[in-house]
């Protein structure tokens, strides 16, 4: 079995109060009990400093009952056991899992393997830190153009040679930023950086492996000029126990600790002939057992998974498909959505001259209002758009130029860029003419109302204890 090492942070403070004190059940939803601890830690992240609706101890109860009638009621549909959900389960414990692993070994034999793979391009030889000077050369340059090429390279290989050897690096780079060709190096003042066998031009290569710690090249030609090359350093290739902090640290940026993780948890699970899933929920179980912290946050994000996949389906979905359903309760609490000014209901139009602004306007006549917008941009073609449009149902304040040209404030009109005609299509009305000036507001009060209902019948489905004097006691013990 692999030497393996896990690293869980919250075992550093050692076993939850949680843990060593009693954790009384609380309640009680469809023979499910809840302890207290559960139940204080989600009340305590809910109201927090920095939370507008706080609530009392009392006061969330009832919400925290309903919230579970919820994971009861997705419980009883077997919405846990469906395939998405069990994916999206399985994926929530190995994100808190394989954080915690971390196989040494594994590590290990990828940063030799790094080490020995970097090692055998060098092929034995030095590593090389030098500096050039390039004058460029087309290999098909004419006699001219290399005849030019070589005088000028003679005349700074010249220049260099008349340098005494204490002061030919700092020369050498001078002349590099005034006269190389290759503007990259030349900004470092010719500067190659570390390099070994294989990453240069053959000639280049060659010529500079010649060269020891100090010494400057003759003119080299290549397959892209001329060079004049300064060897700064060469040494052999250093071992492994020297690379080895920069290569540990070179995979770890690259997820070496993860692939270690994901490596040892397949390895574990076919050696166990269980399948990976089942490794890590048993590894998950190990976690929550010693860290309380970690158990709540667990069955938070379960409880939480449940609920909004069994509210969506029951509820959301079905409210959002219902018009009918949506029209009567808006016929039902019409009074609710009456506005406190008036609003206008139509498009603003930005055109890129007033030609098109009168094409635009005369194409509106006679078309539904649901339709202006795409109307209007129906002059667009793939490659110019002509016209844009902001469509929507506007008071005063949302819109300058609705507020311009619509509600006659006396403000001045901000057209949009690269469009300098702009108007308006609409009127301003004082009231909803039916639900679909108000369907956002009305669609989620539906659904909100749906949702109540659908809770009230939760109730009375399943049985629901609250020990109110375990209530009295949260975050008092």
């Amino acid at each position: 079995m692999k030497k393996i090492t896990f690293f869980v942070t919250s075992l550093m403070t050692g076993l939850s109060a949680v843990a060593q004190t009693a954790d009384p059940v609380i309640m009680r939803i469809n023979g499910t009990n809840i302890t207290r601890s559960e139940f204080e830690y989600s009340y305590n992240k809910n109201n927090s400093d920095g939370v507008l609706d706080k609530k009392t101890v009392e006061e969330y109860v009832p919400l925290y009952v309903d919230f579970k009638l919820k994971v009861a009621e997705a419980e009883s549909q077997r919405i846990d056991t469906l395939g998405s959900i069990r994916k999206e389960l399985d994926g929530y414990k190995e994100q808190m899992v394989v954080p915690t692993i971390v196989d040494s070994a594994y590590i290990e034999r990828e940063a030799r393997k790094t080490y020995d793979n970097t090692a055998a391009r060098y092929e034995g030889q030095d590593l090389l830190t030098a500096s050039h000077i390039l004058v460029l050369m087309r290999q098909d340059a004419t006699t001219e153009q290399q005849t030019t090429a070589k005088l000028r390279i003679d005349s700074i290989y010249n220049v260099l040679k008349a340098v005494p050897k204490e002061e030919l690096a700092k020369r050498f780079a001078e002349i590099a930023k005034e006269k190389s060709d290759d503007k990259g190096s030349a900004q470092r003042g010719g500067a190659l950086g570390q390099f070994g066998k294989g990453m240069m031009i053959p000639d280049f290569e060659n010529a500079a492996y010649a060269l020891k710690a100090g010494e400057m090249s003759a003119p080299v030609k290549s397959t892209v000029g001329w060079h004049i090359i300064y060897m700064e350093d060469r040494h052999p290739f250093e071992s492994y126990e020297y690379h080895h902090a920069n290569i540990i640290k070179f995979l770890e940026q690259r997820g070496i600790k993860e692939a270690s993780a994901n490596a040892y948890l397949d390895s574990v699970a076919n050696e166990r002939r269980v399948t990976r899933a089942e490794l890590v929920d048993e590894l998950h179980k190990q976690m929550m057992e010693k860290d309380a912290e970690l158990k709540n946050l667990s069955q938070e994000y379960y409880d939480g998974t449940l609920m909004y996949e069994v509210t969506k389906k029951d509820v959301w979905d079905k409210a959002q498909q219902n018009t009918t359903g949506q029209e009567s309760y808006f016929k039902a609490h019409k009074k609710e959505y009456a506005w406190d000014a008036p609003r206008f209901c139509g498009i603003v139009i930005h055109t890129k001259d007033a030609a098109t602004m009168a094409k635009v306007k005369k194409l509106l006549k006679d078309v539904a209002e649901e339709d202006w917008a795409k109307k209007a941009v129906s002059l667009n073609n793939d490659s110019v758009r002509f016209v844009r449009v902001e469509r929507g149902i506007f008071k005063q304040g949302d819109n300058q130029n609705v507020d311009k040209l619509a509600f006659k404030q006396k403000n001045t009109l901000k057209p949009m860029d690269g469009y300098p005609e702009t108007a308006i299509w609409g009127k301003v009305v004082k009231a909803p003419r039916t639900m679909k000036d108000v369907k956002g507001q009305v669609v989620t009060d539906y659904q909100n109302a749906q949702e109540k209902l659908w809770v009230e019948g939760l109730r009375k489905k399943y049985a629901v204890e609250v020990f109110d004097d375990v209530v009295k006691t949260v975050n008092k013990h």
